[in-house]
């Protein structure tokens, strides 16, 4: 079983940059790709982006493509995720999870996530 811890998270302004991370531990060795997701107030789980583990291949949500970047240290085992012209939105709370696919369903492990608000 992974075991998944997200940080990083805090209160920014419209425009600034962020970046979260999030500790992999446990088995880790069957991992094939890592993906950042994100949850709204009476919202569904999103899809944000993934990266294999290895290869490097990216994949991102069209509505951050541009905006974030997805990162991974397969040497330490952490993944991050860069946000950059963050945007006035609700609060939402990113979560890192192993895995492959858009759809939250897909994932079967999930950290306790991090909150990043928005303040307009």
């Amino acid at each position: 079983q992974v075991q998944l811890r997200e940080s990083g998270g805090g209160s920014v302004q419209p425009g600034d940059s962020l970046r979260l991370s999030c500790a992999v531990s446990g088995q880790t060795y069957n991992v094939q790709a890592m993906a950042w997701f994100r949850q709204r107030p009476g919202k569904e789980r999103e899809f944000v982006a993934r990266i294999t583990w290895i290869g490097f291949n990216t994949y991102y949500a069209d509505s951050v493509k541009g905006r974030f970047t997805i990162s991974r240290d397969t040497a330490k085992n952490t993944l991050a995720l860069h946000l950059h012209r963050l945007q006035p939105e609700a609060p939402a709370v990113y979560y890192c999870a192993p895995g492959i696919g858009r759809s939250s369903y897909s994932y079967a492990s999930w950290g306790p996530g991090t909150q990043v608000p928005v303040s307009s």
